[in-house]
């Protein structure tokens, strides 16, 4: 993964989770689980997600957990 270069699609964890209406731990965890991948690193070593992507991802692990009632392993399956 690249550094943050020009694009300014791409956010923080606390501003995808901010936007998402989740909690910054909520997104360290899909991101730990390997559902949620970071599009790049800031400078400091922040993880940076793109917009789009992300949220289009989180939307689709809660349609699945809370329409499907699947469990993060089978998430990881369908992703």
């Amino acid at each position: 993964m690249s550094k943050q270069g020009k694009d300014k699609k791409l956010i923080k964890i606390g501003e995808l989770a901010r936007l998402y209406s989740v909690l910054p731990s909520t997104i360290n965890f899909y991101t730990r689980e390997g559902i949620l991948k970071p599009s790049a690193f800031s400078q400091g070593g922040y993880r940076l997600y793109d917009r789009q992507k992300a949220t289009d991802i989180l939307r689709k692990i809660d349609y699945l957990q809370r329409k499907k009632r699947l469990s993060i392993q089978e998430i990881k399956k369908v992703l």
